[in-house]
C-alpha cells in the first residue's frame, strides 16, 4: 500500500501529461488542415489580374478550424503577390498551453504553414 501510495501521484501526472499533450497535437493537426484549406481556397478562388484575397482566405481558414477559437487564430500571408502563378504562402498561429493540476508547464504558439500555386 505504501508503495501504491508514492507511485499513484506520479502515475496520475503522467497520464494528465499524455492528454494535455494530445489535445495539444490534436490543436496542431486542426490548425494545419485549416492552413491547407485556406491556401487551396486562396490558390482557387476565381480573380482576373491582381487582387487581394486575403480576407476571404482568413475567413476561410478560422472557417474550416474544427474545435479551435476561431479569433484565437492569426493568419498570415508571407511573400504573398498574389498574381496567377505565383507561390501563395498561408501560415497560421494558435496559442496553446499544457498544464498539469493548474501549474503551466509548457505554453507557446503552434504554427503552421502551406504553399500553393495561384492559378
Amino acid at each position: 500500500m505504501v508503495e501504491f501510495a508514492i507511485v499513484l501521484p506520479i502515475f496520475c501526472l503522467l497520464l494528465l501529461g499524455i492528454a494535455q499533450l494530445g489535445i495539444a497535437f490534436n490543436n496542431y493537426l486542426n490548425l494545419t488542415d485549416a492552413v491547407r484549406q485556406g491556401a487551396r481556397y486562396g490558390a482557387v478562388a476565381p480573380c482576373s489580374g491582381t487582387c487581394d484575397r486575403s480576407s476571404q482566405v482568413t475567413s476561410k481558414v478560422q472557417q474550416s478550424a474544427a474545435n479551435l477559437t476561431a479569433g484565437n487564430i492569426t493568419v498570415t500571408f508571407p511573400g504573398t503577390s498574389w498574381t496567377p502563378g505565383s507561390d501563395l504562402t498561408v501560415c497560421g498561429d494558435y496559442p496553446y498551453s499544457i498544464n498539469l493540476i493548474g501549474l503551466v508547464v509548457s505554453s507557446g504558439n503552434l504554427h503552421s504553414c502551406t504553399t500553393e500555386r495561384i492559378e
